[in-house]
């Protein structure tokens, strides 16, 4: 998630060393090109895998979809121009679309009930990931260039690899849902799980029931349609802040290296929102604990477009974080926690998938603005509605399960 974490992050911290400059690598249409291509690629990758995941198993999954990534992103460094770098970050969104329904996936099925908190814990590495960009991009760039970035985010990747071959345990859950019992009952035993007294045979309405089309018929159709809006708006709001926030604070006067280190300590708010996220999300409840983050989300990004002193702006700007952020992060442990084991990935798939068309929408959004003139306060005025809607979209969901 940390890798997640940086490529969250990355081009929005290089956007205006690439655009700028005498002369600039590339253009600021072809900018938003290349981000909108990474992302359409996150959501392919999001929907494939996340079905696939169901099917082949969280661990098999989550070590291609790493191996993915890494590979492309260090070819990244390597690009000559913008069309290469579109090929190559259209890749790597692919490999990595994968690793976030997996990992919450597998997380929430080691989590013993308390899915929340295992949800944000584990997505807190994909905050420290932006933040750890953030600050590469404060020391790497001056010395080494932007190609260094790439490299840098590549090479974790290849470390991480074998020792998630040889530590990463598969799901449990997974391993029952496809009658591995005695698989399953001795990586419960290596962590503390509790299984079934027996395995329970599915009968075929429950097969019928266990295929990722479950998702498009009641119980589940419903909660289908306001995850789907709520993660659209999500993702907008963080790819959209992650990739403009710079450009916005430049416009707004406050500099390039300012910018920078904003976009740092929005990230460092959103590590401490998930912390705080997780345990109020299982004390009052997902749902209701992901609407109040919307909803705080949406008034304090309206309050971002008063241009107001430094003293000021860094708190302010730290607290939007905390909400913003970690807002996205409790629906997707919302929809672990309301979906059975044998769709849970497929349910999350479609959730960071359709997220992703968000996340797409997110830069484009932004740098229509910016390209018009008006992305300050005016951006901010749009993200705002956007966590507004969220939390509408949510509420009209229901709960299914209550015990995982």
């Amino acid at each position: 998630m940390v890798l997640d974490g940086f490529d969250l992050v990355v081009l929005g911290a290089l956007l205006p060393t690439l655009t700028g400059g005498d002369v600039p690598f590339m253009t600021k249409p072809e900018a938003t090109f290349v981000s909108t291509i990474s992302l359409v690629g996150m959501t392919l990758g999001a929907l494939t895998i996340g079905a696939l995941t169901d099917k082949i198993g969280r661990r098999k999954a989550m070590l291609w979809a790493v191996a993915a990534f890494s590979i492309t992103t260090l070819l990244c460094a390597f690009s000559h121009n913008w069309w290469q770098l579109a090929i190559w970050r259209f890749l790597a969104g692919f490999g990595l679309g994968g690793c976030l329904p997996t990992a919450i996936a597998l997380v929430t099925e080691f989590s013993s009930g308390k899915a929340g908190k295992a949800s944000t814990r584990v997505m807190t590495g994909y905050h420290v990931g932006a933040v750890a960009t953030a600050l590469l991009g404060l020391a790497l760039l001056p010395l080494f260039g932007w190609r260094s970035m790439f490299v840098a985010g590549a090479l974790p990747g290849f470390i991480l690899i074998p020792l998630m071959y040889r530590n990463l345990p598969e799901s449990p859950a997974f391993l029952l849902a496809k009658g591995r019992r005695a698989e399953a009952e001795a990586v419960a035993a290596a962590h503390g799980l509790t299984l079934a007294a027996t395995p329970v045979e599915p009968s075929p309405a429950d097969e019928i029931k266990a295929e990722g089309r479950a998702l498009f018929r009641p119980p589940y159709l419903r909660n289908s349609i306001g995850i789907w809006v709520t993660s659209f708006m999500g993702l907008l709001l963080v790819y959209g802040l992650n990739t403009w926030l710079p450009t916005l604070m430049i416009d707004a006067g406050y500099g390039l290296q300012r910018g920078l280190w904003l976009l740092m300590l929005l990230n460092v708010g959103a590590v401490v929102g998930l912390i705080v996220a997780g345990q109020v999300g299982d004390a009052i409840g997902l749902k209701t604990a992901a609407v109040i983050w919307f909803l705080a989300g949406a008034v304090l990004l309206a309050a971002l477009s008063v241009k107001v002193s430094v003293a000021m702006l860094y708190p302010l700007v730290f607290v939007t974080g905390c909400f913003v952020f970690s807002a996205q992060v409790l629906v997707y442990a919302y929809t672990a926690a309301n979906h059975p084991p044998a769709v849970r990935a497929t349910a999350l798939g479609m959730a960071a998938g359709i997220g992703r068309l968000g996340a797409i929408s997110g830069p484009l959004l932004g740098g229509t603005l910016v390209s018009l003139g008006i992305g300050h306060p005016w951006g901010f005025y749009v993200f705002a509605v956007v966590g507004l809607i969220g939390a509408i979209s949510l509420t009209t969901t229901h709960v299914i399960r209550q015990k995982l």
